[in-house]
């Protein structure tokens, strides 16, 4: 618990040395000092990873509203959702939603989670990846479709990371299964490691990343409170999800994708619960352990 209580505090410094620093500490020395301390302790860690956002956390609302929040958050990667930008969206809609991105200096740097039920779906969503200007697809193809994934992975030359879904799905409940399904398939079809729904799973997302690293090819960085269907999603570092072991990992398989943070939300809590998470995991990066 002890342990628990330093790294809030920590996160909490973390939070407010984002983007609402400016805010708190403008024409403080003490605040400038501390911004300066925590950018040197950055990077000197060198992580290789970038921190972003799947875009499910900010269902509940619009695009604009969801960039004002990560622009504040000096958050500067997106996974984007089709209820931001829909799968049908026309060339000059994509257009400025990539200007309104470029704006906030937001990279949108994946598409998904995609859920794929037919080669229609499938065509569909690798033809907006490659309009969306991406070269990672987060996706949820049934079984039998799998072949036909690869066939378009290999026609594209993208990445196609399945998403997990813990033990509320039966499709692809913990990476053991996708791994079972794809081994034998192009290598640039793997996982999307989400370590809540792993751990709820009751597998060890510390080790499977260990394990499966080179087929990882994004992570959902969320917390539950427990093992089970009943193991509730939470806000980070509120449950029983290992993150600080999660990041070593991270650090020692030298993992060079995007660790995005994924939270369930509401309209009304949206700034709150992104913004604890948020603060939490760059807290988490910068404590020594």
């Amino acid at each position: 618990m002890n342990s628990r209580r330093n790294f809030v505090k920590k996160a909490g410094a973390s939070l407010l040395l984002m983007g609402t620093s400016s805010t708190f500490f403008s024409g403080n020395t003490y605040g400038n000092n501390l911004q300066e301390k925590n950018e040197k302790n950055t990077k000197n860690q060198k992580d290789l990873f970038k921190i972003s956002f799947a875009g499910y956390s900010f269902r509940h609302l619009d695009i604009d509203s969801t960039l004002s929040i990560m622009d504040q958050l000096d958050v500067r990667y997106l996974c984007v959702k089709d209820f931001h930008l829909p799968l049908k969206s026309t060339d000059e809609e994509i257009a400025a939603f990539k200007a309104k991105l470029a704006a906030k200096k937001i990279t949108g740097y994946a598409v998904g989670p995609i859920y794929m039920k037919s080669e229609e779906e499938i065509n569909n969503s690798f033809d907006y990846a490659k309009r969306v200007g991406v070269n990672l697809i987060v996706g949820v193809p049934n079984y039998e479709l799998l072949p036909y994934v690869e066939k378009k992975v290999k026609e594209y030359d993208v990445k196609y990371a399945i998403h997990i879904h813990g033990p509320d799905m039966k499709l692809y409940p913990n990476v053991e299964d996708v791994m079972s399904h794809i081994k034998n398939l192009d290598s640039r079809i793997g996982i999307c490691l989400d370590i809540a729904h792993d751990t709820r799973y009751g597998s060890n997302p510390v080790l499977d990343l260990q394990k499966y690293y080179k087929r990882v090819f994004d992570v959902h960085i969320n917390d539950a409170l427990g093992v089970g269907k009943e193991g509730k999603l939470c806000v980070l570092g509120r449950g029983i999800v290992d993150v600080q072991g999660f990041i070593q990992m991270l650090r020692k398989v030298k993992y060079d994708g995007a660790c995005s943070i994924e939270m369930v939300t509401k309209k009304d809590n949206t700034l709150a619960i992104v913004a604890e998470s948020a603060g939490y995991f760059k807290g988490m990066l910068n404590a020594k352990f």
